[in-house]
């Protein structure tokens, strides 16, 4: 059930239409000029002719790294185009330096944009014999974090996400050009109705950058990256003259942001479902789950809160904030032209690939953290000891192992159940390890993983239904895959602990919790609290002032 217009403040406000311009299969705004690549028929033609990499001398900072990428794109508008009908190339400028990719997105006004930051590598992690990667050397640098804008090439579906959409993103990658990645998010349910806050992700949205700031280790990467299709009607000039009006916008320089609080006030709070909606879905679920007629043993049930505040959150100040908190998560932004900003800030990887080698983990069961190192000892022993969060958890490890062991030749787990600690919540989790045939099996990989017993339940089907029937909101990308795809490596997280940012002073936090045999509804909606207090940490409370209320079961839209 879509809603049709906008809610606020309690008045409805009718949406007004975006003249738009059809390219590929679905309709944008055409104030956004770029190539859908995903064009009907795109994936059954091949690789693009040309893919490649160039690299230009080395700047001292991004101002001169952009003025170089600048020169280097009138040079190639003057030059012949090339003979090649379709292709890609990345040009990039390194950075002696380090330089915070955050700060550089702030500073940026070009839309679409995105950001991914890589997760610190996990402590013990299971390890399979021989290294997977087909005798390929792989010592490209590895950036921490990439902020992007423009998109030199997007993807994006109104249908499921299928195996013709994946070989239409892969056929613009390459081994030979590591960096060259395909950013963006998937719906946690294809199938379900879109509501009007999530139309412009479609069923999935990814970008190639046009401009992107890579933040290495030590030092960093100003990219520009040029795609061009003769049979998607997007020429080698198209290319061309769009990628110079968008670094024409590129500020050379960062801004600083602040990373300890948004310096805005919540005005009013509202829950979809209601408490009492909650508490009845969850007895129905338990009711399912008790019933030998039903095969249904776990379900995740998720609440959208809107936050209304006194001023328009900026996504990349809110992003600056979360990755304090993320040392031990992912954090993403996907910002589609004139749309709101899915912001996250995950702990849990959906799967990696590296050549062959694919990692996946499991996550499940949550409690908070500590006041004291003895507290928190404790708590995280209570978590590892209680049979309820057992119960979860190895349904979530044992159904990750069997999807895996289906499509890989070897799967290894270790360990097989161990405590996650994150700043405001620990998990139990497990790491698991597998290695697939060939790489036209990470399609598999993905589809078959998403969506995992931890965001939806267990059967799959039997699990998603029940949500379908009981949610009375979008979750749109929420809980689905978040992250990237690249020649020789791909890595997505699962797209929790997340919120969407409109234009106006309104924020959609998303969070869930899963529903097994002894859950108790009150204890699963404090727990939905919990994980959404990443953020409502963010805002400033002023308690005469804020209208805490139980929204109504209707859309939840921004």
């Amino acid at each position: 059930m879509p809603p049709s217009s906008l809610y606020s403040s309690g008045r409805l406000i009718p949406s007004r239409p975006t003249p738009t311009t059809t390219v590929g299969r679905w309709a944008r705004p055409s104030c956004s000029l770029s190539m859908n690549g995903c064009a009907p028929g795109a994936g059954d033609r091949g690789a693009v002719c040309v893919r490649e990499a160039r690299v230009l001398p080395a700047a001292s900072a991004p101002q001169d790294a952009v003025g170089q990428l600048r020169a280097a794109v009138d040079a190639l508008r003057a030059d012949a185009p090339p003979a090649a009908p379709s292709g890609i190339i990345r040009i990039e400028v390194p950075i002696r330096e380090r330089w915070d990719a955050v700060e550089w997105l702030h500073a940026q006004s070009a839309l679409p944009r995105c950001y991914f930051s890589a997760r610190a590598p996990l402590p013990e992690r299971p390890t399979l014999t021989g290294n997977g990667n087909g005798g390929l050397n792989d010592q490209w640098h590895q950036p921490v974090s990439i902020a992007g804008v423009g998109s030199a090439v997007f993807f994006r579906g109104t249908e499921p996400f299928s195996l013709a959409d994946w070989r239409a993103i892969k056929r613009f990658l390459s081994r030979d050009c590591p960096l060259v990645r395909a950013y963006g998010a998937i719906r946690f349910d294809a199938t379900s109705d879109t509501s009007v806050e999530w139309e412009d992700f479609g069923s999935f949205y990814f970008i190639v950058p046009q401009v992107e700031f890579n933040e290495l280790e030590g030092s960093s990467v100003v990219a520009t990256t040029i795609a061009w299709d003769d049979s998607l009607s997007w020429t080698w000039q198209n290319a061309v003259n769009e990628l110079q009006s968008t670094l024409q916008k590129i500020s050379p320089c960062s801004v600083k942001v602040d990373k300890s609080n948004l310096q805005t006030t919540i005005m009013s709070l509202n829950h979809v479902p209601t408490k009492a909606s909650w508490d009845l879905a969850v007895t129905n679920a338990l009711q399912m789950i008790k019933s030998r007629q039903r095969e249904l043993v776990k379900v995740v049930l998720a609440r959208c809160s809107r936050y209304i505040t006194d001023t328009c959150i900026d996504p990349v100040e809110l992003l600056a904030c979360l990755k304090i908190e993320g040392q031990n998560a992912y954090q993403f932004c996907i910002q589609p032209p004139d749309a709101p900003a899915f912001v996250g800030n995950s702990p849990e990887q959906l799967f990696h690939r590296k050549y062959l080698n694919i990692s996946s983990e499991a996550l499940a069961g949550t409690r908070a953290r500590g006041k004291t190192r003895a507290d928190d000892f404790q708590i995280g022993l209570d978590l590892l000891l209680s049979s309820k969060e057992d119960i979860e958890f190895t349904i979530v490890r044992d159904s990750i192992k069997k999807k895996l062991e289906m499509i890989c030749d070897e799967v290894v787990v270790h360990p097989s159940k161990a405590l996650r600690k994150l700043p405001r919540v620990q998990h139990l989790s497990a790491q698991l390890a597998a290695r697939i045939r060939n790489e036209d099996d990470e399609f598999d990989i993905l589809n078959t993983l998403h969506p995992s017993p931890a965001v939806c339940g267990l059967p799959t089907e039997e699990a998603r239904q029940f949500i379908r029937d009981y949610e009375i909101f979008d979750r749109g990308m929420y809980a689905g895959p978040v992250g990237w795809f690249g020649g020789a490596e791909s890595e997505f997280a699962v797209g929790i602990r997340s919120a969407l940012l409109g234009k106006g002073h309104s924020t959609l936090v998303y969070a869930g919790a899963g529903i097994v045999e002894g859950t108790n509804p009150s204890f699963e909606w404090d727990e939905l609290d919990l994980k959404a207090s990443q953020f409502a940490k963010l805002l400033r409370y002023q308690e005469q002032q804020i209208c805490y209320q139980e929204a109504k079961n209707t859309g939840t839209v921004i």
